[in-house]
């Protein structure tokens, strides 16, 4: 058993990918379930479906990685090649496979209006000196190979068949054939310090880490994520390190920490209010249902979430949300008391417990000396009291909703 650091090269094949036509989706998931088994991706490649690509990849990924794992290139279609070049590889000839063909059978037994033709039985033609994997959810087989100590895996480049082959087979297989040291991930995440400040603000506690446990900062509109990463043989171990570490963060940032794990903070939002039974309205200007977007995009969210305004004209403010047309007047949109008046009106126009509002400068124009774009004012509002504040995020206009959203959300965590 191999018991040093497990190194995995994941290589995508597809011209699609080259060109933009599709995002390679595969390789994130695929890094992320290997890295919470303790393997380490030592490099993500793309590639043309072009034999000579496919070789030189393959050369140079054994060169730095104990893995190396394919997707695409395997179905039934002449432009997919990485069964023939990986037999050409190994210096192997391609075979029939019965057990292939008959899992390809049951598969269309459960298609009534697909019939079986040569492009489908070609599938069940594979290396003569692999191990077959069969596709539970599709046509094209897994083809597994040893070489030197080193395993290579070519799957589908479909999703949902790379993830239920990957998951039910190819790394259980990894763990039986590999022994990963444990690693351990912890996020803490920080909000109102930009990251160079931040920085600055933990460079002591930085350098005091052990060296088995490494930092990562993760800026994400207006919240830096830092994430903690440790790796030893020792599990209870390095869990109690790694929760000695948090626990001196805590005491430098207080406040400033608004999450202990890595999930979003409409979801942090979404479970407060559900642990306590409220529910939330908007009342949107800048944001333009953004708020109400993140919040909907959690399952379950009609336990908490009422409904929304987006109040973009000063009509629906007034008409809808029974804002002052004379404090429209007065002191404007972007505003103190119009921004509280959103809030209130939304909650009770709603019937929720809690509401939240916004309204802003987007950008990139409309700005002007006094409210310069990125200027925001949020409100969050529950029956005993309503809060405000104003912010100044910057000239981008979807960075502007992004962070005005994110602000707004940890506005009303702060009352919940």
């Amino acid at each position: 058993m191999n018991t040093d650091r497990v190194k995995v090269e994941i290589i995508t094949i597809g011209d699609e990918i080259l060109i933009g036509q599709i995002v390679d989706t595969n390789s994130a998931w695929m890094a992320t379930e290997l890295n919470k088994c303790g393997f380490e991706l030592a490099q993500i490649t793309s590639i043309h479906d072009d034999e000579r690509h496919i070789i030189e990849s393959l050369d140079l990924a054994l060169g730095r990685a104990d893995i190396v794992l394919f997707t695409g290139g395997i179905g039934p279609t002449n432009d997919d090649i990485t069964k023939q070049t990986l037999a050409k590889y190994f210096d192997t000839r391609l075979v029939f496979d019965e057990s292939v063909l008959d899992n390809i059978k049951q598969l269309f037994s459960n298609r009534p209006n697909y019939g079986l033709n040569d492009l489908n039985r070609s599938q069940a033609m594979v290396p003569e000196n692999c191990t077959v994997i069969q596709n539970k959810v599709g046509t094209a087989p897994i083809t597994w190979f040893e070489k030197d100590g080193k395993v290579i895996v070519s799957m589908p480049g479909v999703p949902y068949e790379m993830k239920q082959v990957m998951t039910s087979e190819i790394i259980p297989r990894l763990q039986n054939h590999y022994s990963a040291p444990v690693l351990i991930h912890k996020t803490v995440q920080v909000y109102g310090y930009p990251e160079s400040a931040l920085a600055i603000k933990i460079a002591d506690w930085e350098k005091e880490l052990p060296a088995y446990i490494h930092l990562a900062y993760l800026p994400n509109s207006g919240v830096v994520k830092l994430r903690l990463s440790g790796q030893l043989d020792d599990v209870l171990a390095l869990q109690f390190s790694i929760n000695q570490q948090v626990d001196k963060l805590s005491q430098l940032l207080g406040k400033a920490i608004v999450a202990y794990e890595d999930v979003s903070i409409s979801n942090l939002v979404g479970d407060l209010l559900k642990s306590k039974g409220l529910m939330v309205a908007t009342a949107e200007s800048c944001t333009g249902g953004n708020i109400a977007h993140e919040l909907t995009l959690i399952p379950g969210s009609s336990e908490f979430f009422k409904g929304s305004v987006v109040a973009y004209s000063n009509d629906i403010k007034t008409g809808v949300l029974q804002v002052s047309s004379t404090d429209l007047e007065n002191d404007g949109a972007v505003s103190k008391s119009v921004v509280e008046q959103m809030a209130e009106g939304a909650r009770k126009l709603l019937r929720s417990d809690v509401s939240i509002a916004t309204s802003g400068i987007a950008g990139p124009s409309g700005g002007t000396a006094e409210k310069p774009v990125g200027t925001v004012w949020i409100a969050v509002s529950s029956e005993d009291k309503t809060i405000s504040r104003e912010f100044k995020f910057g000239s981008l206009r979807e960075q502007n909703i992004i962070r005005a959203t994110q602000a707004a959300l940890l506005m009303l965590k702060e009352i919940l």
